[in-house]
């Protein structure tokens, strides 16, 4: 992942489904698609890692659902517009759902199929999120974010190729800096 370009510093905490505490002394901030495989991968080796961490308190994740105008990843787009910004903890449910499913609605023909989908299998409607994501595309402009999944943690920026024992050892360096 080349982050030579990103401007970390324009990522914030503004956008995005909080999961954990807000005064969790280490935010951990994902940049995903859920049509993205690669985001996939990320969310399901690094799953256990962050649920332990926002358990005890440690962290806070921040789940940006980047819209892509990429076309094999407008159907995540779809998806995204679906989930209720209101309720994280329903959301990464959801999250879940679509991402272990990703290979059932990421091959339907067309958008419209998607949007059927999520509201067939999962009893969701389109919500009003156009603010939420709006300024997440925007933040993510704004920071050169292109690529998903981008995460944030502290000064360290990586996609989907770090092991749980790197993520473990990371969050633990950050968790010493902050308490400092």
């Amino acid at each position: 992942m080349d982050i030579s370009n990103i401007k970390a510093d324009k990522v914030n905490t503004t956008y995005g489904f909080k999961i954990g505490q807000e005064n969790a002394p280490v935010k951990v901030i994902e940049f995903i698609n859920l049509r993205c495989p690669f985001c996939k991968k990320w969310y399901f080796d690094s799953k256990d890692v962050l649920n332990e961490y926002v358990h005890e308190g440690k962290i806070q994740r921040i789940i940006k659902l980047f819209d892509k105008e990429k076309p094999s990843l407008k159907k995540g787009n779809v998806v995204h517009h679906h989930l209720d910004y209101k309720d994280p903890e329903e959301a990464l449910i959801e999250i879940d759902y679509f991402l272990t499913h990703q290979d059932e609605w990421g091959y339907l023909g067309d958008l419209e199929q998607v949007a059927e989908y999520v509201t067939e299998k999962r009893g969701l409607t389109h919500q009003p999120n156009e603010i939420e994501i709006n300024g997440i595309i925007n933040e993510a402009n704004e920071a050169n974010v292109v690529l998903v999944p981008s995460v944030f943690i502290g000064d360290n920026i990586f996609d989907e190729h770090i092991t749980p024992v790197e993520l473990k050892s990371l969050i633990d360096l950050e968790v010493a800096k902050n308490k400092n």
